[in-house]
């Protein structure tokens, strides 16, 4: 999870938003977005190393919270993600 200073929020208050806003400050953060100037998403195709391991690991989060929104059990179990 992303560290922020003083009492910055993010905007979005929807489900997910904070794995959200992780990951793409991972994604731009990362030498593929940096240096060789690839968006975000073609960025996350990539397994030539230029992307650290941190970020797929987000996006399996992501993947995972937003699942948890459709899965009825959700109810006793919690969202997963943060």
């Amino acid at each position: 999870m992303m560290r922020y200073e003083g009492n910055e929020e993010l905007a979005d208050k929807s489900a997910c938003a904070g794995v959200r806003a992780d990951l793409k400050m991972c994604l731009l953060q990362s030498d593929c977005c940096k240096k060789e100037k690839k968006t975000p998403r073609e960025c996350l195709n990539r397994t030539d190393g230029s992307v650290p391991n941190e970020c797929f690991v987000l996006r399996n989060t992501f993947f995972e919270c937003k699942r948890s929104i459709l899965d009825n059990r959700q109810r006793f179990r919690g969202r997963k993600g943060y």
